[in-house]
């Protein structure tokens, strides 16, 4: 095979490659208004468009008509798992898969890049963003004992969508729509998901969870986002992410 020919190359290790050329380079990865990155950016995009199940050897998982529906799991069987692809410093690939019922709780992504593509199934993403600054919102605080107050985060829902195969990715930013929670919608989900960097608490990267305290304000049609307040909250307890082989082509970099 003559090195650049995609006929015999994976679109797993096509897309791995386009990842590492996109985010190979993090002292830049916040000129999102570089030509270079926008352009490297969007041909990761259109490949995680084309990317299906039967790409990375996964069979569709059907709902255990037996299972509890929603959760809670039981005898230590994890309502997520993934399945790791490849990792390097610059970006972490792998695959996540969720039972019926299961959810990813709301968490965030600091500093971070993500693409999301739904591999199988339906999963409803629901994407905030925190509002760093006082913005004049119309939603008071909540009332909270003192020792809770530092926990809050002044937010606001950008994007409540479900997914599926045929949909195109979710994207995340270190600026818009980084918090997101992923609930699976009427069965077995599985979605394949990129992250630049990846998490590294040693580097101010820790994965964050946090609970929504005001339902998001009614506001008029043409303004899609909706302040909400956060509490940071400590990983919920019926949430944890078991490991399990990946079966598909492997991957070089």
């Amino acid at each position: 095979m003559m090195p650049g020919d995609s006929t015999m190359t994976s679109i797993v290790q096509r897309i791995a490659r386009q990842a590492l050329i996109t985010f190979r380079n993090p002292s830049v990865l916040g000129e999102e208004n570089g030509k270079s990155f926008i352009e490297n950016h969007g041909k990761l995009k259109s490949l995680m468009t084309e990317v299906r199940a039967t790409d990375l050897k996964l069979v569709p998982r059907r709902a255990d008509a037996s299972a509890p529906r929603p959760a809670p799991y039981h005898h230590g069987v994890p309502p997520v798992t993934y399945m790791h692809i490849c990792e390097t410093d610059q970006f972490s690939m792998g695959v996540f898969l969720l039972k019926s019922g299961a959810s990813i709780p709301l968490h965030d992504h600091p500093g971070m890049y993500g693409v999301l593509k739904v591999l199988y199934g339906k999963v409803r993403i629901s994407c905030f963003d925190r509002l760093e600054r006082h913005v004049g919102g119309t939603q008071a605080a909540p009332q909270l004992p003192s020792a809770q107050m530092g926990a809050l985060r002044r937010s606001v829902l950008r994007s409540s969508a479900e997914y599926t195969e045929e949909s195109g990715p979710c994207i995340l930013s270190p600026d818009r729509d980084n918090l997101h929670q992923i609930d699976a919608v009427d069965g077995p989900t599985a979605f394949m998901d990129i992250l630049a960097p990846p998490y590294d608490p040693d580097d101010g990267r820790d994965c964050h969870y946090y609970k929504v305290l005001t339902e998001a304000e009614p506001k008029p049609a043409d303004i899609k986002d909706k302040e909400v307040w956060l509490m940071e909250i400590p990983q919920p307890p019926h949430f944890w992410c078991g490991g399990e082989p990946y079966p598909g082509p492997e991957v070089h970099l």
